[in-house]
């Protein structure tokens, strides 16, 4: 028995140190491709899935480092195995900017083609006109943010070009705001169940891009849909941490960032207790702040946060 024992403990060991290794080989290939060293992210996600090829995120995420690479193969491969391991955001995919080297590519229809089979295939009992209109709005929300960040982050583009798409924005998300308003009143906060998880997550994306108002007219909805089943919990905290800094209230979860334009740097917002923040962000399925940090290019350390909190709160008006 105590020769079985040391065996499973072992087992357990080495299987930590796998999940270990994984997590940081990820981690590095998002942290260069966010430097845009597409190459060296291919490489370290290439070491990542000789562990584990489970997460369709992860292996979305390499398809777009393959892509940018100009690795059209690795691309295919991983983007293929990300919907045969879940998959599901085709029209996410279909105007994802890092992908657009693949679309002269015969490859890429039978792509989406066996993406459209398969998201088919699970709605098939869908409400498919309201699918259809919410997936319609995804698109337009996500191409208007994908412009108009091309414009904020082109050096040549002035005040008057970022002013210019921003009213464009704003614009489309006043139309979008009334369309999702009036399915909310009229059926409540639509399940994946009734229209799938993208067209499901486009009422929260709509509602987080939304004025104040609003927010708090259908935060009490969105709640009740998270206890449904009907609303992601992670983005009920994305919601509520958004809210809470608009009425000058420290955010709960850490999810919302903001930067200091006096110093040129960004941190994390103003929060409650900081201490206890990665005990909050487990219980609605969000990862450590240290982790979401490095996502981010934030600079995290606990202690030195803890003393800048008064000044960050004071930067931001939060009581």
């Amino acid at each position: 028995m105590r020769k079985i024992m040391v065996f499973f403990f072992i087992v357990m060991n080495l299987s930590l140190i796998q999940a270990q290794n994984y997590k940081e080989l990820v981690r590095k290939a998002d942290s260069c491709y966010r430097a845009e060293h597409y190459k060296m992210s291919v490489g370290y996600y290439e070491k990542a899935f000789e562990i584990e090829q489970k997460s369709s995120i992860h292996l979305y995420n390499a398809g777009c480092s393959a892509s940018r690479a100009k690795e059209k193969e690795k691309a295919f491969k991983w983007l293929n195995l990300a919907i045969d391991n879940g998959y599901e955001n085709i029209a996410h995919i279909q105007i994802e900017k890092d992908l657009v080297s693949l679309h002269a590519e015969k490859e890429w229809q039978n792509t989406i083609d066996k993406l459209q089979k398969k998201v088919d295939l699970i709605g098939a009992n869908y409400d498919k006109p309201l699918q259809k209109e919410l997936l319609d709005i995804y698109t337009e929300d996500q191409n208007i943010r994908i412009k108009f960040m091309d414009i904020y982050k082109d050096p040549k583009s002035d005040k008057r070009k970022i002013d210019s798409i921003g009213k464009i924005m704003n614009n489309k998300d006043s139309i979008n705001l009334i369309k999702v308003m009036k399915i909310l009143d009229e059926k409540g906060w639509v399940g994946k169940n009734v229209v799938g998880a993208e067209a499901n997550k486009t009422l929260f994306l709509v509602m987080q891009h939304s004025p104040l108002i609003y927010q708090q007219k259908y935060l009490p909805m969105m709640r009740e849909a998270v206890k449904k089943g009907d609303a992601n919990q992670r983005n009920l905290a994305y919601l509520e941490d958004r809210i809470a800094l608009r009425e000058g209230r420290p955010q709960i979860y850490g999810s919302q960032y903001a930067n200091n334009k006096m110093k040129n740097t960004w941190h994390i917002s103003p929060m409650i207790d900081p201490d206890n923040v990665d005990k909050r962000r487990a219980e609605v399925g969000l990862g450590p702040i240290a982790e979401y940090a490095v996502q981010l290019n934030i600079d995290w350390n606990l202690e030195t946060y803890k003393k800048e909190l008064p000044e960050l709160k004071k930067l931001e008006n939060i009581k």
